[in-house]
């Protein structure tokens, strides 16, 4: 029977109302929690009716009843309330109320409350299931509700048309553990894959256990439109008042049931027949365990025969730990003793053999190795240049004969042109040469060479004024820069050495150095002439 949702009056007229409070009539009262306990239910193909607990009689003190209905597929339900209605009225009904919610459990959408003398107008659900709970505190009762109820076609299917017979679809699992998949529909023919399916897995664990659900595998076809398709999950029975969880999402939670009887239904329309699902479900007893039982870690004792078997039984895989047998073969296990003393043996002259190449190592003698800094600048220093030949002067001993005043005025006019053009050839060769200033010239040898021969002649003059002199002549020689001369006279010219660690200006100190030499030189020279 379909009725439309515009004529509630005439859908309220079909039950009669002695119907719902005589006893006598009362059916099977599925859907209501706790059963025999929540007044009557009658259920008919084309809806029923429910009552509070003594209707027409004060409902007792301290009663909570729930009562679930459920529609057939693309099917919603129609709810009305008789007018001999009253409830004790509270401030937002927080006392003793009805609350009706949308869909199968206390957490879907919430309708309304309601509570007072006045009874609740027309309800109607968006899908196949009404909540409604009814709440009595301990004080002042009253005669409490009866309702009615019918099923109407749903309007979001009313152009796809009726819905033909559903095939029959129902499995029976036992056993410590097992799968239940969808894909035993087609397997065992239940049904065609264009027919619309609503089959039911009866799981029955033995006496005093527990069922505790895993999914392996989970696919909605047409993701969260659960009036198409769902999986669901009941604890205890196949009753709506039983239904533990309902999952036509993108995920599924595992489930652990409190009952050793657990059902799981698949319902999908004809277009939702490619949702699949695969679930493990373990048999268990809660601890202590006894006989040869695995305990799990989570309140589960398993049978013994499920450990290590390759699959996960328990919440944490406390059963797949620690299981050497069941995983692959690798290449240590397949060593035995003979290969084992090999590669001991091998390894052992291998670190031998580095123990004698580190003692060969260290008894060789060490290369010494300069060391170059990092932080220093190649270009601190000067280009190498080959420094231009110049002329100093010697006092060198004349080989024969006195000195003429002739041979002396010429030398001494070779000596004045000597020393006008030594500024400029000392200056190309010193100035700005920090290398010539460290390891000395031979300008400063011949200087010393002069110097010492000076000294030498002047000691014969000294005592013998009245004898013939020596002949003595100032020679002009050439001589080249020579460092290995240079090197020769190092530990000789201390002077020089010294000059060295002025800093920037020993060049200029150098310079004016040589021509003060070369002045005594001169004046010792022109002394000498006179006492001769």
């Amino acid at each position: 029977l379909s009725l439309s949702s515009g004529s509630p009056a005439i859908a309220a007229s079909l039950i009669p109302p002695e119907l719902c409070g005589s006893t006598a009539n009362t059916k099977k009262a599925q859907g209501v929690t706790p059963a025999g306990q929540c007044g009557t239910w009658v259920k008919e193909p084309s809806g029923g009716c429910f009552t509070s607990p003594n209707y027409p009689e004060k409902y007792p003190p301290e009663r909570e009843c729930i009562y679930i209905i459920e529609a057939s597929p693309r099917q919603c339900i129609d709810l009305f309330f008789d007018e001999k209605y009253s409830i004790e009225p509270s401030w937002e009904c927080r006392f003793d109320h009805i609350e009706i919610r949308d869909g199968p459990f206390g957490f879907s959408p919430i309708i309304g409350r309601y509570c007072g003398q006045e009874s609740p107008a027309y309800v109607r659900s968006s899908g196949r299931y009404l909540y409604i709970k009814f709440v009595a505190d301990g004080e002042l009762e009253a005669i409490g509700f009866s309702a009615r109820y019918n099923f109407t076609q749903d309007p979001e299917f009313e152009g796809i048309g009726e819905l033909s017979a559903l095939p029959a679809c129902d499995f029976e699992l036992s056993g410590p553990e097992g799968f239940v998949e969808s894909t035993q529909i087609a397997k065992e023919g239940k049904a065609q894959l264009t027919e619309a399916v609503d089959c039911r897995w009866y799981i029955r664990a033995p006496p005093r256990a527990k069922i505790y659900m895993r999914f392996l595998e989970y696919e909605m076809h047409n993701s969260n439109e659960c009036k198409r398709n769902f999986v669901a999950v009941y604890d205890g029975s196949s009753g709506v008042e039983h239904l533990k969880n309902k999952f036509c999402s993108t995920v599924a939670n595992d489930v652990m049931l409190v009952t050793s009887v657990g059902v799981v239904r698949l319902w999908a329309d004809e277009g939702s027949r490619k949702s699949r699902f695969k679930i493990l479900f373990t048999t268990f007893h809660e601890p202590p365990c006894e006989g040869d039982t695995f305990f799990c870690h989570s309140n589960m004792c398993i049978n013994h025969t499920l450990v290590c078997n390759g699959v996960q039984n328990c919440v944490y895989p406390w059963d797949e730990n620690r299981c050497k047998e069941k995983r692959k073969a690798s290449i240590l296990d397949t060593l035995d003793n003979t290969n084992l003393t090999i590669i001991g043996i091998t390894c052992g002259l291998v670190v031998i053999l580095l123990i004698i190449s580190v003692i060969i190592q260290i008894k060789q003698p060490r290369k010494k190795y300069v060391i170059r800094r990092d932080d220093f600048d190649p270009a601190l220093l000067h280009p190498g240049f080959d420094p231009p030949h110049y002329e100093l002067c010697t006092l060198r001993r004349a080989p024969s004969g006195d000195l003429t005043d002739a041979a002396l005025a010429d030398d001494f006019d070779k000596f004045h042109k000597l020393r006008r053009s030594e500024s400029k050839c000392i200056r190309d060769h010193h100035c700005g040469s920090h290398q010539g200033s460290i390891h000395g010239s031979r300008s400063n040898l011949s200087l010393r060479d002069a110097t010492i021969a000076l000294a030498t002649q002047m000691s014969p003059h000294l005592s013998h004024h009245n004898t013939p002199a020596c002949r003595r002549s100032i020679l002009v020689m050439k001589h080249s820069y020579s460092q290995d001369g240079a090197e020769a006279y190092r530990a000789e010219d201390e002077e020089d050495d010294l000059m060295m660690d002025v800093g920037p200006t020993t060049s200029q100190h150098h310079h004016h150095h040589i021509h003060h030499k070369l002045s005594s030189v001169l004046n010792t020279t022109l002394l000498m002439a006179q006492m001769t």
